[in-house]
């Protein structure tokens, strides 16, 4: 797996996911993908959120590393500074008929008091953090996590 950046948006009590119908499986995931070679995190958290949900956005701070077998994918609080969400036009919105594990990617706005009632947001840990943040606010320094994939 490659190193992954991704982003967490919130906007009137909602957060941005991503949700996914892929291989039979329908789950939601925070957005954001893979980063290129000679960018930074950050330059791949704001270059996925501009293909995948048409924003623009600006980061406020790294807010967890999730470990994942071999890979890592860090995650930041952002905020929009301009764009229209939905309006993503990166390849993952290409649709490929011949290739049914691609799945397809719907934008999508959670009430964040939805969160604890979908066992299938991930990272998981990411969507404890995001909830744990509306009351404690969010801390200073990024929480570490290490998942096993099944």
């Amino acid at each position: 797996m490659r190193t992954r950046a991704g982003i967490v948006l919130i906007e009137d009590n909602k957060v941005a996911l991503i949700e996914r119908h892929r291989g039979g499986l329908d789950y939601f995931v925070f957005p954001g993908g893979g980063v290129d070679e000679g960018e930074t995190l950050e330059q791949a958290a704001i270059r996925e959120t501009k293909e995948e949900l048409g924003l623009e956005i600006s980061i406020k701070q790294k807010v967890a590393v999730v470990h994942i077998d071999q890979g890592v994918q860090t995650y930041f609080l952002v905020e929009r500074i301009g764009g229209e969400f939905g309006t993503g036009t990166g390849e993952e919105f290409i649709p490929r008929p011949d290739d049914p594990q691609a799945g397809v990617y719907i934008p999508f706005w959670m009430p964040i008091t939805e969160l604890p009632q979908h066992d299938k947001v991930f990272p998981v840990d990411v969507a404890k953090l995001v909830v744990k943040a509306q009351s404690d606010g969010w801390p200073h320094e990024p929480i570490i996590v290490v998942e096993k994939s099944n």
